[in-house]
């Protein structure tokens, strides 16, 4: 073979069958995305950059539903094309030593850059990331742990990210812009009034829900025929358990630690930390993907067999 020609895909095939539901996990890596299959069927994909920061597009709920909003990753009909840096499901936040790495293509945001792909256990994808500047100037890094899971009626992600102040000090700040988010389907959303709605897990609905903390939130409603939910489960152990949720009735879902102030309303809360140089902190979630609503879903539940399974 000619020295000039060089593949164009290196794919690892993983394939595990979990202790705890009866579902094989296979795991395809490209240099620029992992594709993750449930028996077969795609779940995600992992694309290592769109926009200014890898993410999670497409996720399908059980049954094939796509359960996150296309745009601007790709077009549905009659989808909203606003707040292009909702992009499925990421994790960024507003104010990062002062810089927005949440919303993108102004020229004072910031990106976050893949490095490489690490080796993991065959259920999971793990990645090590860079925080730069607009400048390009070195923020901090952070590296990823995602775990895949399922039975016939649920589908699952842990996410669980380690961010480290490799480089200095690095002060997440007090704004409501931030942190692990999901954007819903279109029609999902309570605004699309199709049936939507926003529960917590202390019983809080539709708005009531923004800015509170809670355990788990979900999302549920129409997709493609079907009444599926999001939900997004804290562990206990994540940094400021119970978080708050910056969650809208417009369809984005994000869980968020440092908004203090804009959550509470309180403007002498301060909301924002700083982590030392060559210190870490680390932030521990759950997407769980289920048929119905929270009931049928039984995500109360499904949120004790988390914090049971996962230490």
């Amino acid at each position: 073979m000619s020295r000039r020609l060089k593949p164009l895909v290196i794919a690892l095939i993983c394939i595990v069958v979990s202790p705890v539901a009866a579902v094989e996990v296979a795991i395809e890596r490209s240099d620029a995305k992992a594709t993750v299959r449930l028996d077969g069927e795609l779940f995600t994909e992992y694309l290592i950059a769109s926009g200014s920061k890898p993410i999670c597009w497409p996720i399908l709920a059980p049954g094939g539903v796509l359960a996150t909003r296309s745009y601007p990753m790709g077009q549905k009909p009659n989808e909203k094309q606003d707040h292009i840096h909702h992009r499925s499901l990421w994790f960024t936040h507003g104010a990062v030593n002062g810089i927005d790495f949440w919303a993108e293509g102004k020229a004072t945001c910031g990106k976050t850059v893949h490095q490489r792909f690490l080796e993991g256990g065959a259920d999971q994808i793990i990645t090590e990331n860079l925080w730069q500047g607009p400048d390009g100037a070195k923020v901090c890094k952070d590296r990823r742990t995602l775990r895949f899971g399922g039975t016939k009626d649920a589908r699952w992600i842990d996410f669980d990210i380690t961010i480290t102040a490799a480089y200095g000090p690095v002060t997440f700040g007090d704004t409501k812009e931030g942190t692990f988010g999901v954007r819903v389907a279109e029609t999902m959303k309570v605004d699309a009034k199709q049936g939507g709605r926003i529960v917590n897990s202390d019983g809080k609905i539709d708005g009531e829900a923004w800015g509170k903390r809670a355990s788990w939130v979900d999302y549920h409603g129409p997709a493609d025929g079907r009444i599926i939910g999001i939900a997004i489960f804290n562990h206990p152990s994540s940094f400021r358990y119970p978080t708050y949720w910056h969650v809208r009735t417009y369809g984005l879902f994000a869980a968020n630690p440092f908004g203090v102030r804009d959550f509470t309303g309180n403007k002498q809360a301060d909301g924002s930390y700083t982590v030392p140089q060559g210190e870490s902190i680390t932030l521990r979630y759950r997407v769980y993907l289920h048929q119905g609503d929270e009931r049928e879903g039984k995500v109360a539940e499904a949120f004790k067999d988390y914090c049971t399974a996962v230490k």
